[in-house]
């Protein structure tokens, strides 16, 4: 999510070519990556799964406008590729045209050269790619396509001049077996007022954890207002409208397990020694456990033992853990170890709301 105003980050820069399916992962990872991160597997915030922190993604206005002069200079008289015709540029193979509208940053990352292979095998097969995504956040939109054969997805992220900061192709896999199976227990959303999907469903376009079994179903939920997560200073999390929002309990259960002392992190900064952050797990019989990660630090308010009601308090929403900024993490899955159990579709009391990646979602009454 790329930040308004004066704010200057600093700029995390990757790229990883990997094979994969006889075709090549490609994964520009920069500040502009719009892509929460979240508690997972220790080692699960890597370049490769372009889980770049969302508060890292700001630029000051000086500093991309003079790219953007730059950038127009340079393409006098080339076409201007926009999300609306990145994919038939795609297509044809001007892979010129796209490279020269990436960001400085992105160019540090990768060559035209690279580029050009990765696109050439991704592209191998591919008849039509249609979109399954679009949506704008702290003036960064993202944009998502698959292919014909629902195997093969790219992204691209671009700002208000047209300027790609972020591009993502990746392979797809689906597990049907595990898509359709839900939780026994029904549960309530645990936020009151109305709130955004940042990463939901059962594909890794719209949900990056469905790569990985132990999280395959979760969550990562934010406040949004007026398309921004935050207002002022973007490095202070009191700026997110998510911080310190009240988080009850999803349904009843018994709590099994509670971390409480793990500071917030400054937005951007994560802590990957403590991937989850502060947590509260419940218990909630038939084998499912609710897990809920990065709570701001000392707002846990059950302990170890406790017998709760659906809507109970139990914390306050914060950045804690391998987090970039506030948010909810939410899954459930079939033990209460978070590295090791397995995720569990959510089955949800109100079943006429879609927890999918874009979509808003209105929580309990406030």
């Amino acid at each position: 999510m790329k930040r308004e105003g004066h704010l200057k980050s600093e700029q995390h820069t990757h790229s990883k070519l990997q094979n994969k399916r006889g075709w090549k992962v490609l994964a520009i990872t920069l500040g502009a990556c719009m892509i929460l991160s979240a508690c997972g597997n220790s080692n699960s915030i890597t370049s490769d799964q372009a889980e770049q922190q969302s508060a890292e993604q700001a630029s000051n206005n000086e500093a991309s406008e003079n790219s953007n002069q730059e950038q127009d200079s340079a393409s006098e008289g080339a076409a201007m590729v926009t999300p609306d015709n990145f994919v038939d540029t795609l297509m044809k193979g001007s892979i010129e045209d796209i490279y020269r509208q990436l960001s400085p940053q992105m160019k540090e990352a990768i060559t035209l050269e690279k580029l050009k292979t990765s696109a050439d095998e991704f592209l191998e097969g591919v008849t039509s790619l249609d979109q399954v995504f679009a949506a704008e956040m702290n003036n960064l939109t993202e944009f998502a396509w698959k292919d014909q054969t629902g195997t093969k997805g790219i992204r691209a992220y671009f700002t208000e001049a047209n300027q790609i900061d972020g591009l993502l192709i990746q392979p797809l896999e689906t597990h049907e077996d595990t898509d359709q199976k839900f939780t026994k227990t029904e549960f309530h959303f645990p936020l009151k007022g109305e709130w955004y999907v940042f990463w939901g469903g059962n594909d890794v376009m719209s949900n990056y954890h469905y790569e990985h079994e132990t999280q395959r179903y979760a969550l990562d939920i934010i406040r949004s207002k007026e398309g921004f997560s935050y207002n002022g200073d973007a490095k202070v999390n009191a700026s997110y409208h998510a911080f310190g929002e009240p988080l009850y309990a999803a349904a009843d259960g018994t709590v099994v397990e509670i971390k409480n002392d793990i500071p917030d992190n400054v937005p951007g900064v994560m802590n990957p020694e403590e991937p989850a952050g502060n947590y509260v797990i419940i218990d909630h019989g038939n084998g499912e456990y609710s897990i809920t990660a990065h709570i701001k630090k000392g707002s846990v308010s059950v302990k170890k033992g406790d017998k709760l009601k659906q809507g109970d308090l139990i914390g306050e929403l914060g950045n804690s853990g391998n987090s970039s900024e506030a948010h909810l993490h939410l899954q459930v899955s079939d033990g209460p170890d978070l590295f090791t159990s397995r995720s569990i579709n959510i089955r949800w009391a109100d079943q006429s709301q879609q927890f999918t990646r874009g979509n808003t979602i209105q929580g309990l009454p406030e």
